[in-house]
């Protein structure tokens, strides 16, 4: 089975062992794919984890899986960014140095599937934010920042979230701090024929679509 993060590798050799706790993500780009296919399998416990220590102070498992209670997550899309890969070498030796090359960090449909998608503003939905407002910057040396857009339904219609996520090591392992919503966060219509935003190359209403509910 693909990996819920849309890689082109399979969940059991993607974003499971992490999520098992068999290995360390070894970018912040891969813990951000990992928190991904974590939310679509309600892993709610490894995603509590991997806040850093300042942000899990305020959560609760209890708190993720009501923040996302009612969501279907379905399709990830990673933006090329400067990011995660240009500070893996500060990590340390707890930290894999060797990044797969593999995973596909510009996984989306092509252009005009963009321009085609209308995003409401995120004020007139329902959308509950998996992201806390920034309260402070990252101060510390190894940081990376990683831009992503999550799709997903709820009550029979399809959402994004769009954000620019703060990244940090702590004791040699990426932890998420924090992020900012972009304003095309919330409600879109994507026409059934366009091909689907998980980048399987398939019509949308014959691959993702599939999972509405």
């Amino acid at each position: 089975m693909r990996c819920y993060c849309c890689s082109s590798k399979s969940f059991d050799e993607c974003c499971e062992p992490s999520i098992k706790g068999d290995k360390h993500p070894s970018s912040a780009e891969q813990l951000m794919r990992s928190r991904f296919s974590a939310y679509a399998t309600a892993h709610y416990q490894y995603i509590l984890e991997t806040y850093t220590r300042e942000k899990q102070q305020g959560l609760s498992v209890e708190d993720l899986a009501q923040s996302a209670q009612g969501a279907t997550w379905f399709a990830l899309k990673v933006h090329p960014s400067l990011a995660a890969s240009s500070v893996d070498s500060l990590v340390g030796n707890s930290v894999s140095s060797t990044e797969d090359s593999s995973i596909n960090s510009t996984v989306h449909a092509d252009a005009k599937v963009e321009a085609q998608t209308n995003a409401e503003p995120i004020s007139k939905t329902n959308l509950k934010s998996i992201s806390k407002p920034i309260t402070k910057p990252i101060t510390k040396p190894n940081n990376a920042i990683v831009e992503f857009t999550a799709y997903y339904f709820e009550n029979k219609s399809m959402y994004q979230l769009h954000e620019t996520s703060n990244f940090s090591v702590e004791d040699g392992k990426w932890r998420y701090h924090d992020g900012v919503l972009h304003d095309d966060c919330g409600k879109i219509k994507y026409r059934r024929n366009l091909p689907c935003v998980c980048g399987s190359g398939k019509k949308f209403k014959q691959c993702c679509a599939l999972k509405q509910r």
